[in-house]
This record gives structure tokens, sequence and C-alpha cells, in this order.
């Protein structure tokens, strides 16, 4: 077989694969780790769901001169460029995945997710 025939061959096999299909259109959100991979048709999938990511919720941001960094002390305030009741960012690996609002929960900040990335797009932002 000849590499242009071997190509297309790759391509239709990669199109009847649902491995290589892009997950779309399907409500995953709620699935477990099982029945995604199911969806996916690769049990494979658990290598990458016990990958550990880090976490941060973004509060604010502000620029400061160095002068007045060196003046900060116990009991300084650092104005945030967010307001009050304003969403906050939810970043995985630094991409922004979710955006949310401050609750208490137990005496613990929480975050209750108000926008999430459907899961294709996570993936796609972790790449």
């Amino acid at each position: 077989m000849d590499k242009q025939n071997q190509s297309a061959t790759s391509t239709k096999e990669i199109a009847n694969d649902p491995t290589q299909q892009q997950i779309s259109g399907k409500n995953i959100a709620g699935m477990n780790r099982d029945e995604f991979a199911d969806m996916a048709g690769n049990n494979n999938i658990d290598f990458i769901l016990d990958i550990p990511l880090e976490i941060t919720v973004e509060l604010g941001r502000t620029r400061m001169m160095i002068c007045d960094l060196l003046k900060l002390g116990q009991g300084s305030v650092i104005e945030l460029s967010k307001l009050a009741g304003d969403t906050l960012e939810i970043l995985a690996n630094n991409k922004l995945i979710a955006k949310g609002e401050v609750v208490v929960m137990n005496e613990k900040y929480g975050i209750r997710l108000t926008e999430v990335s459907s899961p294709v797009e996570r993936i796609e932002k972790l790449r």
C-alpha cells in the first residue's frame, strides 16, 4: 500500500474510532469516571484522571511600586482590581476553567460555581 492509501485508511480509521472523536453534545458534567471512560470508548482514560492539578481561585490583582511594597506591614490593606461581589476566577494550572462566588461553609471559605467551561473545553485548555 502506498503512502497516500495508508494516509486515507488512517483518516477513515480515526473518523470511525470513537476514542479519536471529540466528545460533544453529551451531558457529561455529572458522570463518574467509569461512565466518562465508557462514553469516550477508552478505559485508559483513568491514566489521566488521576493526575493532580493545582487549582487556584483568584480574588483579584493589583500593581504596586516597590517602595509601597516595602511599606506594607501587619494591618496594611491592599486594594484589588475586583469589586466586592464580583465573580472570582477558578484556574486549573493557570488556565481559566470556571467562575464563582465566595461562600462560607463550616467556617471555611468555598466557591459556588456560577459559570463552568465544558469538560472538552477544560481538557483543551490543559494541553
